[in-house]
């Protein structure tokens, strides 16, 4: 039966208007964002098949790859962008109330922070994180994606963004897809690289972590900085 004819009060677009989004299960929610299902099956009805097949895990879900949403029968490229926009529009709005007066005082306080931010890369992807003084961060900027070498990792362009926002101390994050956070002879040479050069702009490299699904290596924790 398609949506259209469901009762006036089932329809997931007049049950929020009436009763509120908590209401609305997860698959309603993304129904109303798809639109329509097929001439078999309702948006409903493919959305909570979608869900049941990620263990009904928002999470799960972010992590399928356009190409594996549009393996659904029902499911084009338009409605596979519209669900990661879905997604990643949440991640970023939890990300937003974490990065209030966020403070980073530990590895341990950093891997919380930026293991969700890059849990979903398929390839190792650098970020360096802005802190002031008191260690809140100020800013977060993606630094190279694809790879990690000496010259995707810019010295100089990470230190002329610490100085545009006045951090006194940055630490450097990457992430290995593989799932062991072991770090490499390339990721010891740009930590070295990187510490000499903020050592001369005065600015502290406080730690440079790789984060993998299977926990965090700390330089500073190791004794390595």
């Amino acid at each position: 039966m398609a949506i259209n004819d469901w009762s006036h009060d089932e329809r997931p677009r007049e049950k929020l208007i009436a009763l509120g989004e908590e209401a609305l299960s997860k698959a309603e929610l993304l129904a109303i964002l798809i639109g329509s299902g097929t001439p078999e099956e309702s948006a409903v009805a493919l959305m909570k098949r979608i869900m049941d097949d990620c263990d009904h895990s928002l999470t799960e879900l972010a992590q399928l790859s356009l190409e594996q949403l549009m393996e659904y029968k029902g499911i084009g490229e338009a409605k596979a962008v519209t669900i990661k926009a879905a997604c990643e529009l949440g991640r970023r709005r939890q990300m937003e109330i974490s990065e209030k007066k966020l403070t980073l005082r530990s590895s341990q306080s950093i891997y919380n922070y930026v293991w969700p931010l890059l849990r979903d890369k398929d390839v190792e992807t650098a970020m360096v994180l802005m802190l002031n003084v008191k260690l809140q961060l100020l800013r977060r900027v993606i630094v190279s994606s694809g790879g990690l070498t000496a010259t995707l990792v810019d010295s100089r362009v990470i230190l002329r963004q610490a100085l545009l926002q006045k951090a006194s101390c940055i630490i450097l994050v990457h992430n290995h897809p593989s799932g062991l956070p072991t770090p490499s002879t390339n990721d010891n040479q740009i930590t070295k690289r990187l510490y000499e050069s903020c050592e001369l702009m005065d600015i502290r490299l406080l730690d440079h972590i790789i984060v993998a699904e299977h926990g965090y290596f700390s330089y500073n924790d190791e004794g390595k900085l």
